[in-house]
């Protein structure tokens, strides 16, 4: 049986979840998410908890068993606390500002890129050359912080680009400056 899917997902004191049939909304402070579930699971409301149960031990109701509990509890956390990942961007003269809702990065090309957030998600710049991408959908922030990424990924050489914080970035020698010429 999955483990991850096994787990209470607890429900916080300004969140209200609503099951109907296999439609799930929460509704909290920041927001509110619904999504359809597959039908091989089901959530059940417990004591101000959730339960993700499956309804056979076929194959494709274990597959989506530990998915299904996972979204659900990433609606929890997003409609109470939300979620959002931090971009650094590394290079000379690669910076970044926001004009209104769109983000406009200038990071080596002749012409700087623009990108416009979906709805629900915020972006913060923050002195230039880290980027906040917040919202309560983690999918879409996550989506959206790739999307910004792939502008210009981090180079192997020098290092230069937009990388995830925290992200180590594996850098290559390069030449050997010389060595066996004559």
């Amino acid at each position: 049986m999955s483990r991850i899917g096994k787990r209470p997902i607890p429900i916080p004191n300004k969140v209200t979840v609503a099951i109907e049939g296999q439609q799930v909304a929460v509704k909290g402070p920041k927001g509110e998410l619904s999504r359809v579930l597959p039908a091989e699971v089901t959530v059940e409301e417990e004591d101000g908890t959730l339960h993700v149960k499956r309804r056979d031990e076929s194959r494709p109701a274990r597959q989506r068993h530990g998915l299904c509990r996972t979204l659900v509890s990433n609606m929890v956390d997003g409609v109470s606390q939300g979620f959002q990942k931090r971009l650094e961007i590394q290079g000379v003269g690669y910076r970044a500002q926001t004009q209104g809702r769109t983000l406009i990065l200038n990071v080596g090309y002749s012409k700087p890129v623009e990108i416009q957030p979906p709805e629900g998600i915020q972006i913060a710049v923050e002195n230039n050359t880290n980027v906040v991408v917040s919202g309560i959908d983690k999918e879409i922030v996550g989506n959206t912080a790739a999307r910004i990424r792939a502008v210009r990924p981090p180079e192997v050489y020098k290092g230069k680009g937009i990388r995830y914080a925290g992200e180590v970035v594996r850098r290559k020698v390069g030449k050997a400056g010389g060595k066996g010429k004559k």
